[in-house]
This record gives C-alpha cells, structure tokens and sequence, in this order.
C-alpha cells in the first residue's frame, strides 16, 4: 500500500500519530514480513474455507477455527515487532512540539527507554506462560496450546531487541544511562515503600494508572506500552497479584475470534484505496447532486458515508474523498479551512457506519450483538448525516454556481455502472451480518475476496508488486492495533478487580436524575477520552466497567454504544487534543490553526446529533 504523509501518520482504525522518526526497516526483518502476511493469508483462506464447508457443503470444518486462531494471534504479534520497526506504533504527539527541542528528543529518547525496560520484564513472564499453556491441548487438533502461546514470548522478544536498537541508535547515552539510573532509584524506592502503597488502598488508581500513564502519553511513548507499563507498575508496587496474570489479559484481549476481522477489514480498506472503488463512489455521487446548492458539501458526506461502509478506516475515507472533491468546492468559494472542518466532521459521522472496527470492538469487548450494532450504525450515521448537511447547506448559500450544469443523464448512468459494484459492498456487509446469515469475520473475508476479484476485473486491479506490502502493512497495523487492546485489558482487568467499577457502580446509582444524569456523564467521559486516548482504547478500557451500570439503569446495550461512540468520535476531530482532527489537516494540506476557527460550527451540530440521539433511544433500536 502506498504512504500518504496520512496514512503514516495514523493506522487505519485511524487517530493517533506514529512514531515521527524516519521509516528504516530492519533487513533482517524481511523473513518476519513474509512470514506475518503468509499467516494472514493463511488467516483468510481458513475462514472462506471454513464459509465454502459450511454454506454450500453443510459439513463445517471443525479444526478451521483452531488454525484461524493460532494464524491471527502469531500475525499479530508479528504485526505488533513489524510496527516497532516501521515506527508505526500509534502514540500520542501534541505535546513534545510544545517542548524545546532538545527536551523533547530527551523525552523521546526516555520514553523509548522504559519501553525497552517493560520488554525484557514481560519477555520471561511471556516464555513462563507459554509453558503453561503447554500442559492444555486443542479440542479438534489435539495439539499444545503453547503453539499459539509462543507467539507471545516470540514478538516480545522481538519487539524488545528492535527498541533496543533503535535506543542504541540514538547515541544518547547520558540520557540513557540517566533514565535507567532513575527508573531503578524509583523501583528500588517504591518496592520498599510497598507496605504504605498497599495501605493506600484504590487511591493507587490514579497514581499508577492515571498520573503515571498519563506521564508516558504527555512523553511520547506508544499508547500500547503506556497501558502495559502502568498496569505493570500497578500490579508490582500496588498489589499481590502476580505479573503472570498480566499475560494472560494480554493474550485474552488479542485473541477473541470476533477480532479476526479487523485485520481483514484493514486489508479491505488497502484493496479499496489501491483499486480506486471509492473514487468511483465519489464520481457518481457527484453527478447527482453536484448540480444543486451545497451539493457538493451532500457529496462529501454521502462519499464519506458509502466510502465508511467499505473501508473502516478513517484515513482512507478522507485520503479517497478529499483530492476528488476539494478543487471543485474551491472553485465554488469554499474555502480551505472550512471543507477541512466539513471533512473531519463528516469522518466522525461516518464511523458508525459498517464495517466499523470500533464496533467490532466493542462488541467483543462488551459482549454486545455485532449484527444489531451494524445495523443500528448505519441509523445513527443517518441522523448525523442529515445534521451535517443542514448546517452544510446553511453555510453555502452564497455559494458561487456560475457555470455549474446537471449532469446528463448517460453521463449519470455511467458512473452508476462504473459504481455499482463498489456500491453493494457496504449494504452487503450490512445485511450478511445484520441478518444473522453469516459471522463479521466470515463477512470481512467475503467482502475481501470480493473486493480483490472486482478491482481485478472492473478497475484496473492492483499490481502483484503492491500485494505483498498490502499483506505486510496490514498486519504491521493491525500488530498495532491488538497491542493496544491486550494492554488496554490488562488495566481494564486492573481496574475492574481494585473494586472501581463496584464503587463506581455504587456512586452512579445514587446520582440525582437516573439514566439521564448517567448518559450525559458518558458522553462527558467518552468525549474526553475521544480526545486523548482514541477510540479503541477508550472502549477497551471503559466497556466492561460502564455496561453493566448502563444495563442496570435500564440502557438498552444498542442505545448505549451509539451514545459512547457518537461522543468518542466527536472528541477524536475536536481541537486542540483531538488526533483526527489533526489528519484530517495533514490530507487536505491545510494549517490546524485555520481550521480549528471553522470547526466549531460542525462539531456543534454533531453534539445536536449526539444528544438527540442519547434522549431518543428509538434512533439506535428502530431497526433491531
């Protein structure tokens, strides 16, 4: 796939800057790279088998799901090394360019130091419990579970050896060698206070994994590593528990069998911007509406709402839609600033609709029915829509249309055959999921093999050379994107097992105003973490903790998730935190500091949207 200064700034579920040091492979690398996009392949293969045997043939295979399983993990731990030498690891970077210069290569240079401590600390407790797993066997291929478990101690020691060279590399060694005399000042200090950090009892909460995480994300390091190195530091100082069940959250979080589609899901939105469907999309939106006032504003929020549903990635949506639509708004009077802050909001708006990999997420996570959040997206993404577009044909009534004519018919009817096939795509992932007939994985690899076949015959197809860095790109993104969510449900299980969530549980209920009170405190939380964290994390870490409350206080689950992830969205695109907001800025070339003037307006409407849909549950449930 190839890099747009985007997409090398966020992986496709899209919002957290990589790491701002130059891209250098590592040569010897290359067999990690062949063998992390032959497991995906392998990956894929084994799930359309798996459809073919048990739709056509009526025989599944029973084993399929084992080798799925063993493939994805070992892909993504391999993925997760591939990310720590592409540099590709997301983090947060709004404030080391407010430091001096040479104080943020320090923080940087410290930042990447304690994640090489965190590596070789976990690598032992990694090998210790895939032995463990030895002692299990699989129920179809009767084989040791520590062939799946080896992936673990197998990409972390991978990882750990990669961030030591890149820390070697940097030959900072005083501010190296400091930061490992302080790290070993403060662990020897803090193991010998333990006595008192235990007595402190939960307020080591927002010591260890609120101030000291938040220190690593103010810092620089990778959001995967933050979570992971505050649980550890949690577990070790602030209870008894031992490290080793810190893997085994790690190896839970990355490996739910939902979560086999997101990697493919990633692929699909590389076939999408290599075959140029989108585009195509955008072309015959652009022949139907472009002829009316604001129509090209509808045309940027229906491309970014039909391009969502094939893709999943924000990135993709904006990088596909922007370079076709702006030069023609500019021509209209828009200005640049102003279709940038449409652009973004349109990207929030769009992230409901299927094949949503936050959804995907959050319904592994929360236990929540993918087919009804599928189908209950595409409403919200809806109403949303029609918000937008209102303000959107607000804004552009002294917009110039010297010059603009409709679109003839033929013309019309040949960018629909042109965009036909590509149109389908989202409404048959909507429907093979929403409908029950088949799993999100089995409908990512459907859709995949689709797509490939279709931009093969009718578009062009892609290059045999472009394939396989296709193949390793995704699963250096998606590597990325399992991290966070194993380390995110290592504190998750943290958090949960301190008594929070009870006493959380505890304050909510006896708030004033009932589920009301409760839903607007969500949507506060979730637009903050939105801001700061991005959406995967967020949910991770929140889900299992706010669901059960929501359901007591009677929620329904559907409603709720729209709500949360309405909010988390807007949160991504609001200045001056927000990530998204800042890649929205990096596609359409644009100064952040101009359009951060013109946001406001959308975002307003977006929160119009939001708490209409948090008081009307009927917008979220009226197709379940």
């Amino acid at each position: 796939m190839h890099h747009t200064e985007a997409q090398d700034a966020e992986l496709a579920l899209g919002g957290i800057e990589a790491l701002s040091e130059p891209k250098r492979a590592e040569r010897w690398m290359r067999p990690v790279e062949i063998a992390a996009a032959a497991l995906l392949v392998v990956m894929i293969v084994t799930v359309l088998a798996n459809v073919f045997f048990r739709y056509v043939l009526a025989k599944p295979l029973i084993w399929g799901d084992e080798i799925a399983s063993i493939s994805f993990i070992w892909m993504a731990m391999l993925g997760a090394a591939l990310a720590v030498d592409r540099h590709e690891h997301m983090r947060l970077t709004v404030f080391l360019p407010l430091l001096p210069d040479r104080l943020a290569r320090v923080a940087e240079v410290a930042g990447s130091v304690l994640v090489c401590v965190l590596l070789v600390r976990l690598f032992p407790v990694a090998v210790e419990y895939a032995y463990e797993e030895s002692f299990v066997t699989s129920p179809a291929l009767q084989l040791p579970m520590s062939w799946r478990a080896s992936a673990l101690p197998a990409g972390i020691g991978l990882m750990a050896a990669l961030m030591i060279l890149s820390v070697v590399r940097t030959r900072e060694w005083g501010v190296i060698g400091g930061t490992l005399a302080v790290a070993g000042l403060l662990v020897a200090a803090l193991w010998f206070a333990k006595p008192g950090i235990l007595a402190l009892g939960n307020w080591n909460l927002p010591l260890f994994l609120g101030l000291f995480a938040g220190f690593l994300l103010i810092i620089g390091v990778p959001i995967a590593f933050c979570f992971a190195l505050a649980t550890l530091g949690y577990l070790t100082f602030a209870t008894n528990a031992p490290v080793f069940v810190m893997m085994g959250r790690i190896d839970e979080g990355m490996s739910s069998l939902i979560l086999l589609s997101v990697p493919v899901f990633v692929l699909l939105g590389c076939i999408l911007d290599a075959t140029g469907m989108g585009r195509a999309i955008v072309g015959f939106l652009a022949s139907l509406f472009g002829h009316v006032k604001a129509g090209m504003s509808y045309v940027l929020l229906g491309s970014m709402f039909l391009v969502s549903g094939i893709s999943g990635s924000k990135v993709s949506d904006m990088a596909t839609v922007a370079p076709a639509l702006f030069p023609e708004m500019r021509r209209r009077g828009h200005s640049a600033p102003e279709m940038t802050a449409l652009l973004a909001t349109g990207a929030a708006m769009a992230d409901t609709v299927p094949p949503s990999i936050v959804l995907i997420v959050l319904g592994s996570v929360a236990g929540v029915s993918i087919a009804g959040l599928f189908t209950s997206g595409f409403a919200i993404a809806m109403v949303l829509l029609v918000v937008l577009a209102i303000l959107a044909r607000w804004k552009a009534r002294g917009e110039r249309m010297e010059g603009v004519r409709r679109a003839p018919l033929n013309l019309i009817g040949k960018t629909a055959l042109i965009a036909a096939p590509a149109l389908v795509l989202p409404f048959m992932i909507r429907s093979l999921v929403g409908g029950g007939v088949a799993t999100a994985t089995e409908v990512s690899t459907i859709a995949t093999l689709y797509a490939f076949i279709i931009g093969a015959v009718l578009y062009g197809g892609i290059p045999l050379r472009r394939v396989g860095g296709m193949l390793v790109e995704t699963a250096a993104m998606s590597g990325a994107i399992l991290l966070i969510l194993g380390a995110a449900s290592a504190m998750a299980w943290a958090l949960t097992q301190s008594g929070f969530a009870r006493d959380l549980m505890t304050l909510v209920t006896g708030l004033p105003g009932g589920w009301l009170v409760f839903m607007l405190a969500s949507i506060a939380i979730f637009l903050v973490l939105g801001c700061v964290l991005e959406g995967l994390p967020a949910i991770v870490l929140l889900a299992p903790i706010m669901f059960p409350i929501a359901r007591g206080l009677g929620i329904h689950d559907i409603h709720y998730a729209m709500v949360i992830v309405t909010a988390m969205n807007i949160g991504l695109m609001a200045p001056p935190i927000g990530i998204g907001f800042y890649i929205a800025c990096k596609i359409a070339n644009v100064p952040a500091e101009q359009v951060m003037a013109k946001i406001w307006p959308y975002l307003a409407a977006l929160m119009v949207g939001l708490l209409a849909i948090a008081a009307v549950p009927w917008f979220s449930t009226a197709l379940l």
